[in-house]
């Protein structure tokens, strides 16, 4: 959810971590849908307060900040009182509102002065936010069916290793209500060929039970798995990416170079996963996704998004640039640690999003859950990012 405070490292803060000190922040800050000042918590304030908080809650939620001054953003502390301003705001809005938003509140004190502070309020929605994470997560149990990869001897690999992104298209009704008109999906297949089309791919359609799926064809699909693409009736999608395996001549030469370079080599029945071509075919499958929300006169802030790893736990990445060698001499190989999971869901709807690109959050967040160290501050670990981004590309 937005929030009008940030930490030291730019991300939003929740209101339990709110100190004195941020309130800083607010000042020169202007007032809009999810945020408002008030400097007094007199009558006038207390006969406002329930529209206020009701106004936030049947939107997207928002932030209430009684103790600063209308357009500077201020800080003016009032009073602490003799009751907890929880309650008496909590009163107020029994009162005037039904039923009653959900709210949290605190009063944040003045360090040199105990007695007077401001007085934050987090307003979310009508239990909308609950229900939205778990349809959210619902949406991301999808699975398209592929063949099983052909591991090594020994590997604990089960299945084939997939990379999928989910993209849940927000505010749309329940997906228990009757499919669009025949002509309606058939519109949006069209939409989605053609941007296969202005990137000279192909793609064959498939129909399942409630969507379409849009996969690439290759001559032999039973052994040589490729992307996929499933369009659901509301415009939510997901991409299912498999990992480029190596098998034969190549993965015995990369195997015999691992050996021979990597501080913590992979072991004899490892699988390997081509990093340039893999995140090559992430990239390119994710900017159809891009092109069709362009296309369908869609917007980024409609979506939330995920990603999901499949199969992957344990395969290790293979990429023959002297950046990742010097790297495995020093640090060993990069391998996916985690068995299958999916990553914690991200919103696009708060504002700080506006230039999410499909593209880069799959790149990037592929290598992430290959191990990649994204956002480390060890020099010689951005070095590495930057290079396999940069060779996948």
């Amino acid at each position: 959810m937005y929030s009008p405070l940030l930490d030291a490292q730019g991300q939003p803060k929740s209101l339990a971590d709110v100190e004195y000190a941020d309130l800083e922040q607010l000042r020169g800050q202007e007032e809009g849908f999810a945020l408002e000042f008030k400097q007094t918590f007199g009558d006038g304030v207390r006969r406002k307060v329930p529209k206020i908080i009701a106004s936030f809650a049947n939107s997207r939620g928002g932030w209430l900040v009684i103790g600063i001054e209308d357009g500077t953003g201020a800080v003016r502390p009032v009073p602490r009182g003799t009751a907890d301003y929880s309650q008496v705001i909590g009163e107020l809005c029994r009162r005037h509102v039904s039923p009653a938003p959900r709210f949290d509140a605190r009063f944040v004190a003045d360090p040199t002065d105990p007695d007077r502070g401001v007085v934050v309020v987090l307003v979310d929605l009508y239990d909308k936010a609950t229900r939205r994470g778990a349809e959210v997560r619902r949406f991301c149990s999808r699975s398209v069916y592929y063949p099983m990869v052909d591991a090594p001897s020994g590997s604990s690999v089960q299945g084939q290793p997939i990379f999928d992104l989910y993209l849940f298209r927000m505010g749309m009704p329940s997906r228990q209500t009757p499919v669009p008109p025949r002509p309606v999906i058939n519109q949006r297949a069209a939409v989605m060929r053609r941007v296969f089309d202005y990137r000279g791919m192909g793609c064959r359609i498939q129909h399942a039970h409630d969507s379409l799926v849009f996969r690439v064809p290759a001559h032999d699909e039973a052994t040589l798995p490729h992307s996929a693409i499933e369009l659901f009736p509301d415009d939510s999608m997901k991409l299912s990416v498999p990992a480029v395996v190596l098998t034969g001549d190549e993965r015995a030469r990369a195997m015999s170079t691992l050996s021979q370079r990597a501080y913590f080599p992979p072991a004899p029945h490892a699988l390997l996963i081509d990093a340039r071509a893999t995140l090559r075919r992430v990239s390119s499958m994710a900017a159809l996704l891009d092109a069709y929300v362009k296309e369908s006169s869609l917007a980024w802030s409609q979506y939330a998004v995920a990603y999901e790893l499949e199969g992957m736990a344990g395969v290790t990445l293979w990429s023959d640039d002297p950046t990742y060698l010097r790297y495995c001499a020093q640090h060993g190989v990069l391998s996916c640690a985690t068995t299958d999971c999916i990553s914690c869901i991200r919103y696009l709807d708060d504002g700080a999003h506006d230039t999410f690109r499909a593209r880069q959050f799959a790149g990037s967040h592929f290598f992430e859950a290959c191990g990649l160290p994204l956002g480390s501050p060890d020099a010689e670990d951005n070095e590495l990012v930057d290079a396999l981004l940069r060779t996948g590309h």
